[in-house]
């Protein structure tokens, strides 16, 4: 079985109403999340640490705006290759998770076999992870690359159903 359903098995109301607040705001106090979520302090503090022992909750970080920090150029790259074996890949992805202008890299069906969100300060930039990642890889068959013009929408959060409206908490 998926260790996520698992996982998902094992949040409570209490567990959803944390993890609520802890997305809107990580910063929180314990003292603070503790009196949003209705809670002790100590619970409060032994159901994060639970939390974060069970890998649901995988980290806490600052989101930064990539423009205000000189990253103002965003890319959606479809990424297909010419064999698709398991090694290949795994190698592929090995090589696009250690570039630093790789924000996010998904392996993908129905289409390209990645795609892969990349930040970089201007076109010049972008030019030279195209050589490094996509042209050094003979396996590299197709690239695809959409520039944003304007988002919209930008969420971390994860959607969670609340516990007995049929979702994962339900079972």
């Amino acid at each position: 079985m998926d260790s996520s359903v698992d996982n998902a098995i094992l949040l409570d109301e209490l567990d959803h109403r944390i993890l609520v607040q802890l997305q809107q705001d990580a910063a929180l106090t314990n003292q603070e999340l503790a009196e949003r979520v209705f809670s002790s302090a100590p619970t409060c503090l032994r159901r994060v640490r639970r939390l974060r022992e069970l890998g649901v909750i995988q980290g806490v970080v600052a989101l930064i705006d990539p423009a205000v920090v000189g990253l103002p150029l965003t890319a959606i790259v479809e990424v297909t290759l010419d064999v698709q074996s398991a090694e290949r890949l795994a190698a592929f992805e090995a090589r696009a998770v250690v570039e630093s202008a790789v924000l996010q890299c998904y392996r993908v069906s129905g289409g390209p076999d990645f795609v892969v969100i990349v930040g970089a300060s201007d076109m010049a930039a972008y030019h030279a992870l195209v050589g490094r990642l996509f042209n050094a890889s003979s396996n590299v068959r197709n690239v695809r690359s959409f520039f944003s013009v304007h988002r919209a929408k930008f969420e971390t959060r994860v959607l969670l159903e609340r516990v007995g409206e049929g979702g994962a908490g339900a079972r």
